[in-house]
Formats: C-alpha cells, sequence, structure tokens
C-alpha cells in the first residue's frame, strides 16, 4: 500500500467530510453505548473549509484515495498539539496510523506534543502509549471525557 500525504485543499473538503464520518460512526459500532458522533463540526464540509484555511489540515492518500487526515497545531514554544487524526475504518490495521504518527513528529521538530482521545476509546490509548504519550489527565468535552495525553521530545 502506497501511503502518502499532503496538504489539504478546499476540493479535498467533501471527500474528508466523507471519511471523518466514516472513522467517528466506526466507534459507536465498536463501543458499546457510544452514540454516533464526533468532535465538533466533523460533519460539516464548512468546519473542514475553515480548519483547512486556518490549520495545518494534511490529508492522508492510500493507493491514490483519501484514507484519512490529520489536523496539527501549533501551540507555540516548539508545543504541537495533535488535533485530529482520523483513518477510514476500511483502511484499519494497515500502519496508516503509524505512518501518520511518524510523519507529523518528522514535519514538526517539536519538543512537546499533545493531544485528546476519549476515554472509550481504548484503542486510541494503547495506539498513542506505543509513540510514548504517557497519560496525563482527563476533563468533559460536551457529553465525552477526554483523555489528555503528553509527549517530551528532548
Amino acid at each position: 500500500m502506497d501511503i502518502t500525504f499532503e496538504r489539504a485543499t478546499p476540493e479535498d473538503a467533501e471527500a474528508l467530510v466523507r471519511v471523518q464520518i466514516a472513522a467517528f460512526h466506526n466507534d459507536a459500532e465498536i463501543y458499546p453505548g457510544v452514540a454516533l458522533g464526533g468532535p465538533p463540526g466533523y460533519d460539516s464540509v464548512d468546519s473542514v473549509f475553515q480548519m483547512i484555511a486556518e490549520d495545518d489540515y494534511y490529508k492522508i492518500i492510500a493507493d491514490g484515495q483519501i484514507a484519512g487526515g490529520i489536523v496539527v497545531l501549533d501551540r507555540g514554544a516548539g508545543h504541537m498539539h495533535l488535533d485530529v487524526l482520523y483513518v477510514d475504518p476500511a483502511a484499519h490495521n494497515r500502519g496508516i496510523g503509524t505512518q501518520a504518527m511518524h510523519f507529523i513528529e518528522r514535519t514538526y521538530p517539536a519538543t512537546k506534543w499533545t493531544l485528546d482521545t476519549p476515554l472509550y476509546a481504548t484503542r486510541n490509548h494503547h495506539f498513542y502509549e506505543k509513540f510514548g504519550y504517557v497519560r496525563v489527565g482527563e476533563h468533559p468535552a460536551d457529553d465525552i471525557i477526554l483523555i489528555a495525553y503528553e509527549k517530551y521530545i528532548e
């Protein structure tokens, strides 16, 4: 499988929204009691347009098709925040997420990385922890609890 990462453009917004919906709705299939949904704006083309214009938004391309997305935020002073990382469920377990993590850490020479992921999303916890992220707390967001993770790079 050929995986590449490119900056997202407004022309990619509809395809990115379709993949986001599939990715975030997949949680409702995996985790009992989880309602359909995702982060604010996950199902809105206008929201994706805004993120593409304002943030570092990358599309993940697998064999020529958009298979996911990454949004990275610069918090200043060497601190980067992984705001969103999603992969189409049809492409899970093929190393795409692993390549995405290597891509962002290679692309952004940060000294500190942070991210949040839902408390219920235990597969995400394992995924981020295998890259050296450490759980540092939790906080409410809308009607879910998010786990905060950090990683320091020397």
